[in-house]
């Protein structure tokens, strides 16, 4: 399990309003209810190929975060998944996330990623609310969120998130910033550099995808050659539902998956 032993648990610190539009369950969004009856098959499905695709590199399931993204998922599907004992869940957005963590906050203890592009004026909410942040793309974002957990006496993970296919779509640092933006985040006192990660160009074929997932973690053992423990756990976030197989051959430790659990996106 991802853990931070200085993090404050979610809606601690900075007032989180139960009235807010903000904090209601979803954020405003109407969210996507799965059969639930399949949720907990999805996630056994799942967790096999993770098993298989581990043992088949020599590596063991074990040392694999499932990251559920739980994208426009409604509350009583993500019930479904910690039921059938999900613990990490990964979000797009700071919105749509703070109504769900707030949700959930009284069961058990689960921990909160988010996945998506974050914008700088969101940089103090994502600092209350996540255990670990994927998307730092920049010293600037990097050193506003270092910002706001002083303000609230935390230190937070993050990861570097890489910009491998050099498309418009995609956030991410570019390779040859990648050993700068390291170094920069390393010496923020109040976040914890853990690694990186990627979202490759999409293919049909996912073993076309890993050759990137390969690059990545090149940068990373180029990066940890060159400074033993820059990277802290150093994880590689690597590899969704259509390709995570492939990205746990190239040394993937967190996993992001959605649709494989909660089928398809379906916006109101």
């Amino acid at each position: 399990m991802i853990r931070n032993s200085t993090r404050k648990k979610p809606g601690h610190g900075r007032e989180i309003r139960p009235g807010d539009a903000r904090s209601r369950p979803g954020g405003g969004n109407t969210g996507r209810v799965v059969a639930l009856s399949n949720i907990g098959k999805n996630i056994h499905s799942v967790r096999e190929r993770i098993a298989k695709a581990a043992t088949g590199c020599g590596r063991s399931e074990a040392e694999i975060t499932l990251l559920a993204i739980t994208k426009t998922v409604h509350e009583e599907s993500i019930s479904q998944a910690i039921a059938a004992g999900i613990r990490h869940f990964g979000e797009n957005r700071v919105q749509e996330a703070e109504g769900k963590i707030l949700h959930f906050r009284a069961g058990p203890e689960l921990e909160w990623h988010l996945v998506g592009h974050l914008q700088s004026n969101k940089t103090r909410r994502a600092a209350v609310l996540f255990h670990l942040i994927h998307s730092v793309d920049s010293s600037r974002l990097a050193e506003r969120l270092d910002q706001a957990c002083m303000e609230s006496g935390q230190v937070l993970s993050v990861l570097i998130q890489v910009d491998l296919g050099g498309e418009d779509t995609k956030f991410g640092a570019p390779i040859h910033q990648i050993r700068e933006l390291a170094e920069a985040v390393s010496n923020l006192k109040h976040l914890r550099l853990d690694g990186l990660m990627a979202i490759p160009p999409f293919f049909d074929d996912p073993d076309k995808a890993r050759p990137y997932f390969a690059r990545l973690r090149q940068i990373s053992e180029s990066l940890e050659s060159e400074q033993p423990g820059c990277l802290g756990r150093r994880h590689l976030s690597m590899g969704m539902s259509h390709d995570f197989e492939a990205a746990i051959k190239e040394g993937a430790t967190i996993v992001r998956v959605g649709t494989a659990i909660f089928g398809a996106r379906q916006y109101a």
